[in-house]
């Protein structure tokens, strides 16, 4: 994804080991119509205890880039058991951040809900005017592009930040976000710290790092 800016994004999680995931599930999503890029990664931290959630952990995550009129697989006998799906559409407003000349190798995936549907508009002008802008005006070592979806059934988890990192070893990069991001804010001091932390409307539904195991590209 690090040079476009990708429709709609089918997100896969699971406990399944890599290995069968990537020869089972990849070729059988990728085949599906409108999409064009599969990649699978490796949680970094599994049961992380540094954040809150909503959301059960798993191990492994399909990510599928694809085109506005991909339809997600539903119902029984789509989507296995063992697998959650989530079908994301980029939401009407750009990315921020800036493109950088390697490959995207790392992810944070951040999903957040608004306590209410109602209260959805506020909490996603917050992420992108003050939560997401500050992070990339900061531009933390190996933070490339930083790119706002929306859930297409509209439930929960209601947003999805997509954040997209060009190294392998995510984590430490993640870790060293924050302080970046402080130093920045208390730099020009246009609103307090705990502005670009919390929001009174943020229900924090997943956080972590992943780190690429593979790709595969639809051919024809």
């Amino acid at each position: 994804m690090e040079d476009r800016t990708t429709p709609v994004l089918y997100l896969e999680m699971t406990d399944r080991p890599p290995e069968q995931y990537a020869a089972e599930r990849v070729p059988e999503v990728l085949a599906l119509p409108g999409v064009q890029r599969a990649t699978w990664w490796a949680n970094c931290v599994p049961f992380r205890e540094d954040l809150p959630r909503t959301l059960p952990e798993f191990a492994v995550l399909g990510v599928y880039e694809a085109e506005p009129a991909f339809e997600a697989p539903k119902g029984a006998g789509s989507v296995p058991d063992d697998i959650t799906g989530y079908c994301f559409d980029h939401y009407r407003r750009p990315g921020q951040g800036t493109i950088s000349d390697k490959p995207t190798l790392g992810l944070e995936l951040v999903l957040i809900s608004p306590p209410t549907p109602e209260q959805g508009q506020t909490l996603r002008d917050w992420g992108d005017f003050v939560h997401i802008r500050d992070i990339a005006a900061a531009s933390p070592p190996h933070f490339t592009m930083i790119t706002p979806y929306e859930n297409r059934d509209g439930g929960s988890p209601r947003y999805m930040h997509f954040y997209e990192l060009d190294t392998d070893d995510p984590e430490p990069a993640f870790r060293g976000m924050a302080p970046a991001t402080v130093a920045r804010i208390g730099s020009y001091g246009t609103h307090s710290v705990e502005e670009w932390k919390v929001h009174e409307t943020l229900v924090i539904d997943y956080v972590n790092t992943f780190r690429r195991l593979g790709v595969l590209d639809r051919l024809g």
